[in-house]
Parts: C-alpha cells; sequence; structure tokens
C-alpha cells in the first residue's frame, strides 16, 4: 500500500480501516455477535491488504484487535496502529497507565500513532487547556523514549492548537477531523491551520456516514470512470492528501475500498466534488460535544 510521510520521517499508508461503532446499541448478546463480526472483516481487512487500523480506546475494540494482530497475518511491523486517548482521561499519571492498558490490548510493545481524541471533553470542560497540556506531556514522553512512532491529535481548532503550543516541546504530527466531499467543515480554518504547521490531516467519516453516495452528480460521475460512488469519495480524499478512514464489515466494500489506485480524478471532477451539498450537519463542536 502506498504511504505518506509525517513531518519525522514516519510512513503512514495512505488509507486505514476505521473500525468506530455504535456499540450502545448492543445488548450483550449483541455485543457478542458484533465482535464475532468484527474480528472476521479487521481479518478480512488485514488479508486484503490495509496495513493502517484506527481505534481508540473509547471503541472498546483493542482486545479484537489484538487477538487478530496475534494470528500473525503479516508480521506486526508490516501493521500500522493508531490508538486515541479516552475522554475521562485528564492527566499524565492516568495518560501513561492507558497507554500501557492500550499496549496490553493490543498485543504490543508499541504503538505507531496516538492521539489526543477530543480536545474539550465534558469530564474536564472547565480545564481543558490544563488536562490537553498534562496528556500531551506524557505523549512526548512516550515518543521521546520511543514507545510510539507519532503522536497526534483529533478534533482539533485553531484555538485549541494555540492553547497546546504554550506548553508543547513537540508539535502535534496530525490532526484526525471529519472530511468528506461536500463536507461543510472543509470550509474551516482548521485545514489552514494544519497546512501552515505541516500536519497531515486524516479524515473519519470519507463517506459522510453514506448520505453522500446517493447524490446524483456524484452517481453521474461513478459511471464516468466506472467505479462507486464509494471509491470516487476516497479517491477525492486521497488526491487531496488526506488519510480516510472508511469502515465496513461486509467483505466486498472491504476489498473495493482500497482498490482506487487505477484511476484518477481530473480537476474538474474533483472540484465538482468539493461542491457536492454536504449531508450531515456541522454539529460536532468539540466545545459543546456532550461527550
Amino acid at each position: 500500500m502506498q504511504t505518506r510521510k509525517l513531518r519525522n520521517g514516519v510512513e503512514i499508508p495512505y488509507i486505514g480501516y476505521g473500525t468506530v461503532q455504535p456499540l450502545q446499541r448492543f445488548d450483550d448478546e449483541g455485543m457478542k455477535e458484533f465482535h464475532e463480526v468484527f474480528i472476521a472483516a479487521l481479518t478480512t481487512a488485514i488479508e486484503c491488504g490495509y496495513r493502517h487500523i484506527d481505534t481508540a480506546q473509547m471503541y472498546y475494540n483493542e482486545a479484537d484487535i489484538g487477538e487478530v494482530v496475534g494470528r500473525g497475518i503479516v508480521p506486526r511491523s508490516e501493521l500500522f496502529l493508531t490508538t486515541k486517548l479516552d475522554n475521562r482521561i485528564g492527566t499524565y499519571e492516568d495518560t501513561l497507565r492507558s497507554f500501557d492498558e492500550s499496549c496490553r490490548k493490543l498485543g504490543t510493545e508499541y504503538l505507531d500513532m496516538f492521539l489526543i481524541h477530543w480536545p474539550n471533553p465534558i469530564h474536564h470542560r472547565d480545564r481543558w487547556q490544563q488536562r490537553n497540556a498534562e496528556c500531551w506531556r506524557a505523549f512526548e514522553k512516550l515518543y521521546e523514549e520511543k514507545r510510539v512512532r507519532a503522536i497526534g491529535v483529533s478534533n482539533f481548532r485553531p484555538r485549541h492548537f494555540d492553547a497546546l503550543q504554550k506548553t508543547a516541546n513537540i508539535c502535534p504530527m496530525v490532526d484526525q477531523i471529519r472530511l468528506y466531499p461536500g463536507d461543510a467543515s472543509l470550509d474551516n480554518p482548521t485545514l489552514e491551520w494544519c497546512r501552515q504547521n505541516g500536519l497531515l490531516l486524516e479524515g473519519y467519516s470519507p463517506l459522510g456516514l453514506g448520505g453522500v453516495l446517493k447524490e446524483p452528480k456524484l452517481m453521474a460521475l461513478s459511471g464516468k470512470y466506472a467505479k462507486s460512488p464509494a471509491q470516487l469519495c476516497l479517491k477525492w480524499s486521497v488526491q487531496k492528501g488526506y488519510i480516510p478512514l472508511p469502515k465496513s464489515t461486509t467483505p466486498e466494500r472491504i476489498r473495493a475500498n482500497i482498490d482506487i489506485e487505477d484511476f484518477e480524478l481530473s480537476a474538474e471532477d474533483m472540484a465538482e466534488m468539493d461542491r457536492l451539498p454536504s449531508v450531515l450537519e456541522d454539529d460536532r463542536d468539540p466545545d459543546t460535544a456532550t461527550w
């Protein structure tokens, strides 16, 4: 799989396998079935070429990922494992402990990337600047000890970066935010801040939770390129320089989502996709989110 290079020279696969799921909808029996489906899907993903796996402590699937990684489908060194800090954690010591726990669950001695998941979680809303400073100090320690190859953030906006920079010694290498064709969040200062400061952008919900796939203009382009609307969205992300993180448990879709190397979108069609209507409300303000 092709890669992109982070500021520190670490190479990261240019498409990741996203693993977030709305777990609150499951009862105990449903959770058991979900874990079985997830393990099968992740196995398929690795077998068909995914090498970048994106998870989070709040996804409650690190142990499942560790089970699949432990099967040795490919060497650990070929995988790029990312997890994100639980929103409830707010101190230097707890950050270090949570990292150790994630490594234990994932069955690895090191992580490829560790991210602060949200900059202003509701549990620390009255001290978010101090919380991020403490957690980031732990991130820097883990990075300097070579226990993690890259460190970054998720859902940060310029004001959160500006606050973090007051105490940080290392600038984040990645910001993971929602990115899909036509997303209203594309027209905001976050993208420019990241470009100016050398951060790589990762995009979750790169298919607009499926909503953008039904857009007539996108469907017309699908016929033109003989590629699915989902493949066009992922190619759009890649040509923008983003790292998309599609998620699926359907084997055919898992395979199709990385089958995008044999075509290029024209500049005109990229612009057309930029102008697609936003299918999701811009309701993920990290300073008002209820998690």
